[in-house]
Parts: structure tokens; sequence; C-alpha cells
């Protein structure tokens, strides 16, 4: 066997071991590192951040989902979902909030189909709060690049208030109380836009209910 044979056969064991150890290295010890220092010390952000009530699981704070009363028929696919009015709304979703189908519609600022849609959302937003169109916020009207968004803004949470308050027999003031207390700042005091995690305030809004 010549040397250039002999010179390739080596390149080629060499090349495989290394191809071994970076598979067993990058492909097995690193995840497994990596996921039992996230099960340790995030094990809550690590599962999905998921939110349990008296045990069962409710959602995720991370994903946002719909608040909608029963359907009449649940046999019908085609029957249009209606909000409850004893629970904050969250902001549309162009998914029905499905985290295996993220994304918004992909329609321009100046599409007509858009611009209807926002106009006809507005107005019912509007009705089924009672307050004015001027007072709804683009949130209420307008999913997120995401479309599963689980928080909505502290002025979409506000025109909510008495609507709420009235739907579960509670005072007005402790259901707006109720908003300023999951109203979170910007991030690091400077990133985003203050918000509420519609999830957590429902959770709350039950307690509340209950006492």
């Amino acid at each position: 066997m010549n040397n250039s044979v002999q010179s390739a056969i080596r390149l080629v064991t060499a090349s495989f071991r290394a191809l071994l150890v970076l598979t067993l290295v990058t492909g097995v010890v690193y995840p497994l590192l990596i996921t039992g220092v996230a099960q340790a010390a995030f094990h809550d952000k690590a599962n999905g951040s998921i939110v349990k009530v008296e045990g069962k699981e409710v959602g995720s704070s991370l994903i946002g989902q719909s608040f909608d009363l029963p359907k009449k028929d649940p046999n019908d696919e085609e029957e249009a979902a209606r909000p409850d009015p004893k629970w904050f709304q969250p902001r549309p979703s162009n998914s029905g909030y499905d985290p295996l189908a993220t994304g918004s519609s992909q329609l321009g600022a100046s599409d007509p189909t858009l611009l209807k849609a926002v106009k006809d959302a507005k107005k019912q937003v509007a009705e089924f709060n009672g307050v004015p169109e001027s007072e709804v916020p683009k949130d209420a009207v307008t999913g997120s690049s995401s479309a599963i968004d689980p928080h909505i803004s502290p002025a979409y949470a506000e025109i909510q208030v008495k609507r709420v308050a009235e739907a579960n027999g509670l005072d007005e003031a402790q259901v707006a109380k109720l908003v300023k207390e999951h109203t979170e700042g910007r991030t690091a005091g400077f990133l985003g836009e203050p918000h509420v995690n519609v999830l957590e305030l429902n959770i709350a809004l039950k307690k509340l209910a209950r006492s």
C-alpha cells in the first residue's frame, strides 16, 4: 500500500472520529447539559410557563387564548365565536391562538380587506364594551405579528372594566384596581410598552368574584 493511500485512510479515519466526537458532544452531551441546567434553574420557563389553578393546567402565560361563550351547537364548526362578557378579552388572533400556526395575516396597512375588518372589529368592540369607537385602542382590533400574544394594553383592559364588573356583579373600582395590579411596565424600563397578561388577569378576576 503506497503512502498516498495510507494518508487517505488516516485522513478518513480521523474525520470519522472527529464527526463521532462532535456528534456526541453537540448532539447528546450539550443538549442534556443545557436541559438539566434549565430544569434546575428555570423549571417553570423551561416547561412552557404553564399556569395552573387548583392543580389544573389552564394555559400558558406566554400564549394567548380565547375566552368565549360555549357554542350553541358543539358540532357546528362554522358557528361564530361569541366573547364571554364575564372575562377580559385578548387581542384578535389570525390563527385562533394556535401556537402551531403563528403569524400575521400578511395584509398591508392599506389593504381593503384589512381596513374593513378593522372597521367592523372596532364597531363590535365598542358596542360590546359600551364605549365610543374613539376609545377603542389599536390592539383591540389588530392581531400581533405572532397571533398568540398573551398581553393587551392597559387601555384595552380599562375599557373592559365596566362590562366585566357588571357581568360578574362586582364593584367597578375593584376590577379597575385589579387591572392596575396586573399592569406590567416596560421591560428593563425602556423596552416595549406597558402590558397586561390576560390569562393572569382573568385568574385573579375569578378569585375576586368568588371572594
